[in-house]
């Protein structure tokens, strides 16, 4: 674990563990192995403190705009590690999920689409796209989902019994500017900030799509942001049913309001996909996992966004990088922390004009 992070209830940070060398490693292997055995851990480690985080987008008066991140114990983040660590070994999971695989990021998946994009225009052919946005997919996992899909992947049945424990009678508290609520039961979901969440919800969504998803890249998943492609509009949007419906008998919901359909090289009166009746959100232009894809196949909007992000990034640290106090080296580490990332992020995946390189 990295440190510097906030702590959780107990205020132990993880510094307290890097510091005590070997002793901690004999202390904590001890303490792990007898939880494994036990299949319970600590009262103490059920307790979290919930954060609310602004999304920078929206009414700041609005709770839906906020996303909730729980402070947990920095210790059970490390027993989480070796559960994580040991789930991995005998969990496989489909080559369409991007999202917390090794060897997989957000250009691989970003990649994968504007190749498919790019050879569709090339070919004077429609590609129909639809961007599904899942409401509170984390808050949303039913308990009992979790266990029936880790039994289903092959977990064995201790590991399933020591994750279930982890999730029982789990409490916490909102803190936010004014104060803190009294503390409260969480009885559905995972935590956001776990270091075991991302790779479990993974799984969730492995099983959840197995009977619905198509190979890469027509179906891809980077945790719950999932694109479906077809050749034909009606194909889409039967797809788009049978993605609502597996999630729905699964206890999750599509958001209907943030889900939006695309159209490449389309021809007149291509039409609209419609979900239950109603229409989907129709765009020429759609921010997926932070990088803009347009319907005619360009990248021109997204280089712009570059430029000026790298632009609105110089200008947030400008006091820092012209200040002649400050060290060369203190400044490169800047620069390459805070305006290089958003300059360059997922250009790699770009084809530029020749009037784009200069």
């Amino acid at each position: 674990m990295k440190s510097g992070k906030a702590v959780g209830p107990d205020d132990i940070p993880v510094e307290v563990w890097k510091c005590l060398g070997e002793a901690a490693v004999e202390f904590l292997t001890s303490l792990f192995n007898s939880i494994l055995e036990s299949e319970r851990m600590s009262e103490e480690w059920r307790r979290s403190v919930l954060v609310p985080i602004f999304k920078n987008k929206g009414d700041v008066q609005s709770c839906s705009k906020y996303r909730g991140i729980k402070l947990m114990s920095h210790t059970i983040k490390l027993w989480e590690r070796v559960v994580e660590a040991r789930l991995r070994k005998v969990v496989e999971i489909c080559e369409q999920q991007y999202g917390f695989m090794p060897r997989k990021s957000t250009t691989d998946a970003i990649f994968a689409l504007r190749i498919l994009m790019e050879k569709y225009r090339d070919g004077q052919r429609e590609l129909h796209c639809v961007f599904v946005d899942l409401e509170k997919a984390y808050d949303r996992v039913p308990r009992e989902e979790l266990c029936y899909c880790m039994r289903k992947s092959g977990v064995p049945e201790k590991h399933v019994r020591v994750v279930q424990d982890m999730y029982e009678r789990s409490r916490t508290v909102v803190r936010c500017a004014v104060g803190q609520t009294e503390e409260f039961n969480v009885e559905v979901g995972l935590h956001q900030g776990s270091a075991l969440s991302p790779f479990v919800f993974a799984m969730v969504m492995d099983q959840l799509s197995e009977e619905v998803r198509q190979e890469s890249p027509w179906t891809m998943m980077f945790a719950d942001d999932i694109v479906i492609c077809s050749e034909s509009r009606e194909q889409v949007e039967e797809n788009l049913e049978r993605w609502r419906f597996a999630l729905k008998r699964r206890g999750m919901k599509v958001s209907r309001s943030k889900t939006e359909y695309m159209c490449v090289n389309e021809r007149e009166g291509s039409g609209t996909v419609r979900l239950q009746g109603e229409e989907v959100k129709k765009v020429q232009e759609f921010k997926y996992l932070g990088s803009t894809v347009q319907s005619n196949g360009e990248c021109g909007k997204e280089v712009k966004k570059r430029v000026q992000g790298g632009w609105n990034g110089w200008r947030k640290v400008s006091g820092v990088l012209c200040d002649r106090k400050i060290s060369a080296r203190i400044k490169g580490k800047v620069y390459r922390t805070v305006v290089r990332p958003a300059m360059l992020y997922g250009l790699e995946t770009v084809s530029l004009r020749k009037r784009q390189e200069s």
